[in-house]
């Protein structure tokens, strides 16, 4: 199984209470700490980047197994768990939800400019992985927090999330670097399905004539674009499934559609990151190429269903304070005096044992 897929979520605001938190980002620490211990850096990667291990991991650190909010405080968990251990550890978080999401190519430079790495790979992945998610794979959810986390040789893993106010649900997005192959060409691996909704799949390997039909058209002029959108506004067609037009105005796609005229792409991948091509100019492409050329995209949704127990609601059970303390205690000790012959995890122990006293 690919450790890497899309699970779907109940949406619920709010924040995880402060005695919660501390908890949380302690225990994140000790797990993440035993992890690259026994099996290294790049096997956690593999860890978060599985859907049900992610939510197992939110229930062991005590939050709603059903609740959108796990994601976002998971991750920010692990984010300040890990804070003064990175180099140890070699396991950087960045990112996160809303303003901080944006600031993850900053913080991939500032972590370079520390380190021997080289930052732009991974910003370019950070920035693919986010253009997927909000204009290839068209699912209906808008994309609000994107947590990156990679090592110093350059792996990296992406936990991202969307929302959809009128269905109430969040969806997760999983990545893994090691397992895409392509950006543009089933990046996600489904595990199993819940929540089903069609829409505009461009990743799908059902829409490889529509991605190469859709770049060919990004090379013509945009007025030959623009004229076949206006046609089929004027006749009101609209060949796919709960697809709509409404928000389609050839008008105001002329000026990205000039940009990517200009760039010539010669691949999707390249077509989809040309800055300005956003979601609404890749499904105007989708169209025409669907209806020049029959090059039909597909409506596959590659959504995955998660699950666990446990939470701060009080389902199945409030979380017991004193057994959670106790559980990071135990881990602590464990660790202590485990027999860990790299010198690189000692100093990260004995700073832990520092950063906790």
């Amino acid at each position: 199984m690919k450790r890497t897929g899309i699970a779907d979520l109940p949406l619920h605001y709010g924040r995880a209470p402060a005695w919660l938190f501390t908890r949380m980002r302690n225990l994140a620490r000790e797990i993440t700490i035993a992890i690259v211990s026994e099996y290294g850096p790049e096997q956690f990667l593999r860890k978060i980047s599985d859907p049900l291990w992610f939510q197992a991991f939110g229930c062991v650190l005590g939050f709603d197994w059903h609740s959108s909010g796990l994601t976002t405080t998971v991750c920010g968990a692990l984010k300040e768990g890990v804070r003064g251990l990175e180099k140890e550890l070699d396991i950087f978080v960045v990112g996160g939800k809303g303003k901080a999401s944006r600031k993850t190519p900053q913080e991939i430079l500032k972590v370079g400019d520390l380190t021997s790495l080289n930052p732009h790979p991974l910003i370019y992945a950070s920035r693919m992985v986010a253009k997927v998610d909000t204009s290839a794979l068209q699912d209906g959810f808008q994309l609000y927090h994107h947590c990156f986390i990679f090592t110093k040789s350059g792996k990296w893993a992406v936990i991202q999330q969307g929302m959809n106010e009128n269905l109430r649900y969040a969806r997760r997005y999983h990545w893994i670097g090691e397992k895409v192959k392509s950006f543009v060409c089933e990046p996600h691996s489904a595990i199993c399905c819940d929540l089903k909704k069609e829409g505009l799949n461009m990743v799908a390997k059902e829409s490889d004539k529509s991605r190469s039909t859709s770049t060919l058209l990004s090379r013509e002029h945009p007025s030959r674009i623009i004229k076949e959108l206006k046609t089929i506004k004027r006749v009101k067609f609209a060949p796919f499934p709960n697809f709509s037009l409404e928000d389609i105005h050839p008008e105001r796609l002329e000026k990205t559609l000039q940009l990517a005229y200009e760039k010539s792409p010669e691949s999707f991948e390249e077509l989809l990151g040309t800055r300005g091509v956003g979601a609404k100019t890749i499904r105007a492409l989708a169209l025409v190429a669907d209806l020049l050329y029959g090059a039909k995209p597909s409506f596959k949704d590659p959504a995955t269903y998660s699950f666990a127990h446990g939470g701060k609601d009080g389902y199945p059970y409030p979380v017991d304070k004193s057994t959670y303390d106790e559980t990071i205690q135990t881990l602590r000790q464990a660790l202590k005096e485990a027999k860990i012959g790299r010198s690189e995890k000692i100093k990260a122990i004995k700073r832990l044992v520092k950063i906790s006293s």
